[in-house]
């Protein structure tokens, strides 16, 4: 073992693992309209806030894990990670198992919206 390293030499260097996600349309279509809101009260807010929404759905694959559970079922969670400097929340399904109809691993992000998911009904 090199000490200096903490890795054996036996061993590939650890790399991080990381998931897969689709955005669906209708996280799309939530998106568009933030920006065009945040657009109107201010030239450059939108990008702003396009650009923290692109920063979360950056390090959400990362470890969506360690983001909080806001809904349960026997095959999935849906999970929130917050928008930096917005009140915005990035909810997404993680599945508990695999499933055939999602990719293994992989993440959905349904919606992009103001607080509560159940609001955004």
């Amino acid at each position: 073992m090199d000490r200096s390293s903490g890795t054996h030499s036996r061993f590939p260097p650890k790399r991080p693992v990381t998931f897969d996600f689709v955005v669906r349309p209708e996280a799309e279509a939530d998106i568009e309209d933030t920006y065009a809101w945040y657009e109107s009260r201010s030239a450059g807010l939108g990008d702003r806030f396009l650009d923290a929404v692109e920063a979360t759905l950056g390090f959400v694959p990362e470890a969506p894990q360690r983001f909080p559970e806001k809904h349960r079922e026997p095959d999935f969670t849906i999970r929130r990670a917050l928008v930096e400097g917005f009140p915005y929340g990035v909810f997404f399904i993680w599945p508990c198992r695999d499933l055939p109809r999602w990719p293994r691993g992989g993440l959905h992000v349904g919606m992009v919206c103001r607080g509560d998911p159940h609001r955004c009904a």
